[in-house]
């Protein structure tokens, strides 16, 4: 195919200009202009105008410091902790609040048991042995003067009520404790002392030419000065310390338990200890079984010796049981 060629020396005509007047006539100002989208309504009201801070950046942060913080969201009633208070108070009944008080009532009761066992296993030894101690060495001070003497005035016969006149050893147990007067269980067991039978149930002294020297102690608390009584056996030692004699008793037999009433394991010569006659014997006395006081149980002994502190020396059994 050939082309169409315009005729030699022949000039081509122009091709006609577009109008562009026109093309931009048929244009509105519609199309043209940005349109503006009207603002949705709102019932929320316009903020408070915030009054810009001039000036440079360290101005702005000292106006955004002083700038009072923004009011709290919670209500004046307490916040909303309180209100939950406040709503959970409202829930709970009478029901409940009844066995809220009772467990508080069951946790304070046991916190005072608690302390009650303390005081009585723990706090009353304690006070007791104190007690003791101080007037065994009380005693020691007084047979001081004059003990190794070869001659001395004479025992009494009778001892005014809780006067302490003896220091009572039991090698095996570890025992040394004073033996006042009387069986008092408030001024004389409870504190920590061994108390000797006296006036309704009135017993020998050690000094005695015959009878049975009876004792009672508390097994347990205050003291507890016979607890471990139950372990002496025959052929264990019991010495008696006064002003001017050590006297050295030897375990003989046991009672394990008899009635609180059973006055006779104090007699002069207990029908139950085995002893035949009249002699210079020594009982020990408590409760049984442990921590209560249902039973007694008794302990006795014979004589062995009676050694003068004039001779200078203290019993053998003091050092060997």
């Amino acid at each position: 195919m050939t082309a169409l060629r315009p005729e030699p020396g022949a000039q081509p005509e122009p091709e006609p200009e577009p109008d562009w007047g026109s093309f931009f006539e048929e244009e509105s100002d519609e199309t043209l202009r940005l349109r503006v989208l009207p603002a949705p309504p709102s019932s929320v009201a316009p903020a408070a105008a915030v009054t810009p801070v001039t000036g440079g950046r360290a101005a702005r942060r000292r106006g955004s410091a002083a700038a009072p913080p923004p009011a709290a969201s919670e209500s004046a009633g307490g916040g909303r902790a309180a209100r939950r208070r406040a709503a959970k108070a409202r829930q709970e009944g009478p029901g409940i609040i009844a066995v809220r008080v009772f467990g508080e009532l069951l946790i304070t009761l046991g916190a005072v048991m608690i302390l009650f066992v303390a005081y009585q296993l723990w706090w009353t030894n304690v006070r007791a042995d104190a007690y003791a101690q101080g007037q065994a060495s009380t005693l020691e001070h007084q047979w001081g003067g004059g003990a190794t003497a070869r001659s001395h005035p004479p025992y009494p016969n009778s001892i005014a009520f809780g006067t302490k006149f003896a220091i009572i050893y039991i090698p095996k147990l570890d025992v040394k404790t004073p033996v006042a007067e009387g069986t008092d269980k408030t001024s004389i067991l409870d504190n920590g002392l061994v108390g000797h039978y006296t006036g309704a149930q009135e017993t020998a002294f050690p000094w005695d030419a015959s009878g049975n020297f009876a004792l009672a102690g508390h097994r347990n608390t205050h003291g507890e000065p016979f607890r471990y009584i139950p372990r002496l056996v025959p052929g264990d030692k019991i010495v008696v310390e006064t002003a001017y004699d050590w006297y050295t008793y030897v375990v003989t037999s046991s009672l394990p338990q008899t009635s609180p009433n059973d006055v006779s394991v104090i007699a002069p010569v207990p029908p139950q200890s085995g002893f035949k006659g009249p002699g210079r014997y020594i009982t020990l006395t408590t409760c049984t079984p442990e921590f209560t006081s249902t039973y007694r149980m008794a302990v006795w002994g014979r004589l062995v010796e009676d050694l003068p502190k004039s001779a200078g020396r203290t019993p053998a059994a003091l050092s060997t049981g």
